[in-house]
């Protein structure tokens, strides 16, 4: 009997704290968090441990994490490729990232920026971070024990594939530019399920003359074994330590964007999957800026053409909600921001990214609480008190 109300002391304590903790985003969560400046290159993503009261942002070749207030923690610099896309993994509490070395437009963009010379070969990897490491400014991504890479070799070779599209021949199969959104969450079509994956998005080229860009690519990981790929950052020789194939690759129709699926996020509360981009310019299509991924509908079969033929995919479902395009059939929002940050508290919040230029020229962003409407006319309504 002891042992009986013992287990049951212990259960009540543990919902006590989890309650805690839950209610941490919806209540005590500030409306606003500013990041601090931050030099040439913008956000590119945001998370957030709300157990901690820490919030992480990516500065393209940086991590900053802060308290609740704003205040600098600490930092994570040495970056010669992108850092994007961020997500808080509360299995392992670490965060995960996706990092890019190419010597595209981008790479020389951010190696321009920094005034060094970036990274010569192709590598798209995870990035995962020991945040409880990171207690002091500007530590070293290559030495200070803090960053663990796994290498992703199905995104490399979509990139430095070519395709003949008609006779004509084009560099990067279906307009891969590497990788950015990311997300941690359970199977689609099984939102209820405590089972999570690492979702992992393309970017993909804007180019107007082809056909082969108007879908999002998001690679399907399970990452519960991936201890054994992990490799410290290894910038002057990029390793090739990770999964030879994803477990699943979806495609989802969405039209034309440019560089793809910038934030990529799973939201507990609706069992959907939040997809911020930068508007295409095909003029065929309604060109959204924000997709939400239905998380409640299973993978379904269907043909997409590369390379001069059709190949089977699997394919994700857009939430039928929202605005829809009458030629297309396509559904999604106009909705300002979000690409260069998109987070889910609870209960249908969200920490989303507005950046902008300091008056010195710096990049800088403040992330404002919205709440989720997905009405037919409205995205995201901004939480004033």
């Amino acid at each position: 009997m002891l042992m009986k109300k013992s287990i049951i002391l212990l259960l009540f304590s543990v919902m006590l704290v989890w309650t805690a903790r839950s209610q941490v985003s919806s209540v005590s969560l500030p409306n606003a968090i500013y990041s601090g400046k931050y030099g040439k290159l913008h956000v590119q993503g945001v998370a957030i441990d709300t157990a901690h009261g820490h919030i992480y942002f990516s500065y393209t070749s940086k991590l900053i994490k802060t308290d609740l207030a704003g205040n600098l923690i600490g930092s994570v610099s040495g970056f010669l490729g992108h850092l994007g896309d961020l997500d808080f993994n509360g299995e392992d509490g670490r965060i995960y990232g996706s990092l890019e070395y190419k010597n595209d437009a981008i790479g020389k963009g951010i190696g321009k920026a920094l005034g060094v010379e970036t990274v010569q070969e192709n590598g798209f990897y995870i990035a995962i971070f020991d945040v409880s490491k990171i207690v002091r400014p500007d530590m070293d991504a290559e030495k200070d024990g803090v960053v663990q890479t796994v290498y992703l070799d199905e995104p490399v070779k979509d990139y430095e594939a070519t395709v003949q599209e008609g006779a004509t021949t084009k560099p990067h199969r279906f307009a891969c530019s590497g990788i950015d959104g990311l997300a941690i969450g359970p199977a689609f079509g099984k939102p209820n399920s405590t089972k999570k994956y690492l979702y992992i998005a393309y970017g993909v080229y804007g180019d107007t003359t082809r056909n082969d860009n108007d879908y999002q690519i998001i690679l399907k990981y399970d990452i519960a074994k991936w201890s054994r790929y992990e490799h410290p950052l290894t910038q002057g020789k990029l390793h090739r330590s990770g999964p030879k194939k994803p477990l699943a690759k979806y495609f989802i129709k969405t039209g034309n964007t440019r560089w793809g699926v910038q934030s990529l996020a799973y939201d507990a509360y609706t069992g959907n999957f939040f997809a911020a981009t930068y508007r295409g310019a095909k003029s065929q299509y309604p060109n959204y800026d924000l997709f939400v991924i239905d998380g409640h509908k299973k993978p379904a079969s269907d043909y997409v053409l590369s390379d001069n033929k059709k190949i089977k995919v699997k394919t994700l479902s857009l939430l039928q909600a929202g605005p829809k395009d009458a030629a297309t059939g396509i559904r999604g929002w106009y909705f300002q921001w979000g690409a260069t940050g998109l987070c889910p508290l609870s209960n249908g919040l969200f920490y989303i990214s507005h950046n902008g230029k300091s008056s010195d020229g710096q990049q800088e962003t403040t992330i404002h609480k919205y709440r989720w409407v997905g009405d037919e006319t409205t995205a995201f309504e901004l939480v004033k008190n």
